[in-house]
C-alpha cells in the first residue's frame, strides 16, 4: 500500500496571520492577532488538516476508522479527506438511538462524502479505547484491519503535526490561545512555540480532565512535557455543542467588527474567553495575543439538506 499524495490537495501553509484592531484589547495595551488556520483548506479546515495529514499518510491507503458525536467536526473532516483522496472511511458515532433517526446535517454531510456510519451505544463508546471493546466495534463495523484514528484525531502523530502551528508563530506572539476538544492541538502547539512563549487552552467541554490528557499526549509524542501551557476552563458555555444567546450575539458582533466568520462550538468560546481575560487584566500591557481560528461555521452541503 502507498501513502496518499496530500500535496495534491494544495494546503495553504503556513496559514496567514491577521492583525485585528479591537478596542476591547487595545485599551488594555494588548495586541490581538488571528492565526487563520481556517484558511488552510476549504474542507480540511484548521487543526483538522494538521492532525489528519500525518494519520492519513500512516494509513497507507487502508480504510480509516474514527470516532465522534453527532455534530463532530472531526468526522466531517475525515469523511471529506476520504472523498478527496479516494480512501474508504468509517465513522463510529456515539449514540445507538441515532441509528433510527433522520441524519442531522453534519452526519448527512459525512454520508454524502462517502463515509459509512456505525452507531454504538454510549456505554460502549466510553470504553472504545479498551482493546477488547475496540476490536469488537471494528468487527461489528466490518472494519478489521482498518487504520484507527482516535476521537478528535488526537494521537502522537497528530500532536507532532500540530507542533508546526507553534513553530509558525515563533516570535510573533507572547501568548497563543486555542480552543480545546481533545487537547491534541494544544499539546503540539505548546511544544512548537519555543522558550518565553505561552500557550493557553480554552476547553469547550466540561469535566476538568483535559490537563491529564494533554500531559499524556505530550508523553506519547515527545517522551515528556514540552512548552509552557495552561487551561482556562470557564468558557465552555455548558459543554460541547452548546451555545447561548449571549455567545451567539458575541460571535455575530465579532464577525461584524472584523469580517471573520466565527465558528460557534470552538472559536466563539475562545474569542469570548480572550475578551474576558483582557478585561480582567490577565495580559500585561504590551502583550501580543494570537488566537488560533481552528474552524469555520458549518454550512450543510446542498445534497445533505
Amino acid at each position: 500500500m502507498t501513502s496518499p499524495d496530500l500535496t495534491a490537495l494544495h494546503p495553504r501553509l503556513p496559514s496567514p496571520v491577521q492583525e485585528s484592531a479591537d478596542e476591547r484589547f487595545t485599551r488594555h495595551g494588548v495586541r490581538l492577532l488571528l492565526k487563520r488556520d481556517d484558511l488552510i483548506h476549504p474542507e480540511l479546515i484548521g487543526n483538522k488538516w494538521r492532525k489528519l495529514a500525518p494519520n492519513l499518510a500512516a494509513a497507507e491507503g487502508r480504510t480509516v476508522v474514527t470516532f465522534g458525536g453527532a455534530y463532530s467536526n472531526h468526522l466531517r473532516a475525515t469523511a471529506a479527506a476520504g472523498r478527496l483522496l479516494g480512501l474508504p472511511t468509517v465513522g463510529v458515532v456515539r449514540g445507538q438511538e441515532l441509528a433510527d433517526r433522520p441524519l442531522n446535517p453534519s452526519l448527512a454531510r459525512c454520508v454524502a462524502d462517502g463515509m459509512r456510519l456505525h452507531f454504538v451505544d454510549r456505554s460502549t463508546y466510553r470504553r472504545k479505547t479498551e482493546p477488547e471493546t475496540l476490536a469488537a466495534v471494528l468487527r461489528a463495523a466490518d472494519a478489521q484491519g482498518a487504520y484507527v484514528v482516535p476521537e478528535g484525531g488526537s494521537n502522537a502523530l497528530a500532536v507532532r503535526g500540530c507542533r508546526a502551528l507553534g513553530e509558525e508563530l515563533r516570535g510573533r506572539a507572547d501568548v497563543v490561545a486555542v480552543a480545546c476538544g481533545t487537547g491534541g492541538t494544544l499539546a503540539g502547539l505548546a511544544a512548537g512555540l519555543g522558550p518565553g512563549r505561552r500557550a493557553l487552552g480554552v476547553p469547550v467541554l466540561k469535566g476538568g480532565f483535559l490537563a491529564d490528557d494533554i500531559r499524556e499526549l505530550q508523553a506519547e509524542a515527545f517522551g515528556g512535557p514540552r512548552g509552557d501551557w495552561r487551561l482556562d476552563e470557564r468558557f465552555h458555555f455548558g459543554g460541547y455543542a452548546r451555545t447561548t444567546p449571549e455567545l451567539d450575539a458575541f460571535a455575530e458582533d465579532f464577525e461584524e467588527r472584523h469580517g471573520v466568520p466565527v465558528e460557534r462550538l470552538y472559536v466563539a468560546k475562545l474569542l469570548y474567553g480572550l475578551v474576558a481575560l483582557a478585561e480582567e487584566g490577565a495580559f500585561p500591557p504590551g502583550t501580543t495575543v494570537a488566537a488560533v481560528v481552528t474552524g469555520a461555521p458549518f454550512a450543510p452541503h446542498p445534497a445533505s439538506r
